[in-house]
């Protein structure tokens, strides 16, 4: 599934780039060699993340 389509990122790149630390849309973006461009994928990048982080959080208990 695409997570962004102005630039092809799917997501499991963008999950990639999580797992790597990307903690802000923008950090994934720069990570895929992208820039924002409609930035209407941006909420669903900064859900991605919190996902990833809350699950850490929950593991760590």
């Amino acid at each position: 599934m695409y997570v962004c389509n102005c630039n092809g990122i799917r997501e499991r790149e963008a999950r990639a780039a999580i797992d790597a630390g990307a903690t802000k849309p923008a950090e994934i973006f720069r990570r895929c060699q992208a820039h924002p461009r409609c930035a209407k994928c941006v909420c669903d990048m900064r859900r991605m993340i919190e996902e990833t982080r809350d699950a850490l959080r929950f593991a760590a208990e």
